[in-house]
């Protein structure tokens, strides 16, 4: 089969995101400038850069009550900060219930019954029991193709990594199995790795 974007696939569902899988997700908190807190899934995330380290998430839709935008993004323009939150196979129902549509006065920790914690470097909340967390400062929002589609790149300027996800020196991820989207409403949760060393090691 092969589809031009812009024809349609002719499919029940679109293709497109579950050929792009499987996709780490970035459970966004921000903070609003009246104090505010918000948290919300993307599954559009990825790491970007080592040196400094570097992230990116991408927002493809918006709400009534914010100007063309999700309320994410309002706050990272607002404020200039963000946390990326691992998200754990344990916690992929508070993950999902944050999902829901709210008013943007509504606070998604308490909603979904997610403990908070304040950040160590910029003024935003956190999961205070996430497998690790991402401290932010935004270093550039890109205005993509469509309507509604934003680009977020940060700068990570803390790390949180829970204790017991250290072992032998490594965060390991199978202490938690992290929580990866697929396509439609499929999710994956990582509990096998294997090793392949580069050909250059």
């Amino acid at each position: 089969m092969f589809y031009r974007p812009e024809q349609g696939h002719g499919l029940p569902h679109n293709p497109f995101n579950a050929i792009v899988t499987p996709r780490p997700i970035a459970w966004v908190s921000s903070r609003d400038g009246k104090g505010v807190n918000n948290l919300a899934p993307y599954s559009f995330f990825n790491a970007v850069a080592y040196v400094p380290p570097q992230v990116m998430f991408a927002s493809t839709s918006s709400k009534p009550d914010q100007d063309g935008t999700k309320d994410s993004i309002a706050n990272i323009r607002e404020t200039g900060v963000f946390c990326v939150n691992v998200v754990e196979y344990a916690m992929r129902d508070a993950m999902n219930a944050s999902s829901q549509t709210l008013g943007k006065d509504v606070d998604e920790f308490a909603h979904a019954g997610v403990a908070a914690a304040e950040c160590e470097t910029i003024a935003c909340a956190r999961v205070a029991n996430a497998p690790a967390s991402l401290e932010c400062r935004m270093t550039q929002i890109v205005t993509l193709a469509g309507e509604a589609n934003f680009l977020v790149l940060g700068e990570v300027v803390g790390v949180h990594m829970r204790d017991d996800t250290l072992r032998d020196g490594r965060f390991d991820v199978t202490t938690f199995q992290p929580l990866s989207r697929l396509g439609y409403r499929d999710y994956a949760q990582v509990t096998d790795l294997f090793e392949l060393a580069r050909p250059d090691d």
